[in-house]
Formats: C-alpha cells, sequence, structure tokens
C-alpha cells in the first residue's frame, strides 16, 4: 500500500514537472501577443505606449521620432503646440 503511495506521488510530480515546463516554453511566444490583449485598467499597457519591435507601426514611429529628434527645438516646440491645440477638446460652457 505505502509503495503504491509512493509511485502515485511520483507520477504526479513528474506530470506535474512536465505541465510547468511546457507551461514555460508556451509563455515564451505567447506573452507578447497576450499582454496586448490585456486591458490596462487590469495592468496592460497604456493607450500611448509605442509599438512592439518589429512591426510596420514601429517603423513609423522610429522615423517620426528620428525626424523629431533632428528638427531645431523652437520648431519642435511649435509643432508639438499646434498638434496640442488640434486634439484639445472643446471647452464646455
Amino acid at each position: 500500500m505505502l509503495l503504491r503511495t509512493h509511485n502515485i506521488l511520483a507520477i504526479s510530480l513528474v506530470l506535474l514537472a512536465g505541465a510547468l515546463s511546457g507551461c514555460a516554453s508556451i509563455n515564451q511566444t505567447l506573452s507578447a501577443t497576450l499582454a496586448d490583449k490585456v486591458p490596462q485598467w487590469a495592468g496592460g499597457l497604456p493607450a500611448d505606449a509605442p509599438p512592439r519591435p518589429g512591426t510596420a507601426q514601429y517603423d513609423e514611429f522610429m522615423r517620426e521620432r528620428e525626424r523629431l529628434r533632428r528638427m531645431p527645438a523652437a520648431e519642435r516646440e511649435r509643432e508639438q503646440q499646434a498638434k496640442s491645440e488640434q486634439s484639445a477638446p472643446d471647452p464646455v460652457h
């Protein structure tokens, strides 16, 4: 009886270890996709987070960053002010 209990425990531990290692290998490829789907209120990425590397949106984001970096500071401030004025909602009266 005691031998049977040890065998069941050993088999259970082996199966548990295999399941845990399987989750770790899936997590490597799945975590980036799933992390993008988590809502912000549940700890996901904020709305203004940059896109992930390797996507077309990331390449466009980096080109825009480089363009702004090369722009003189005075022009950059004017452009940012113009964007903030355009995106600001109308005041409620």
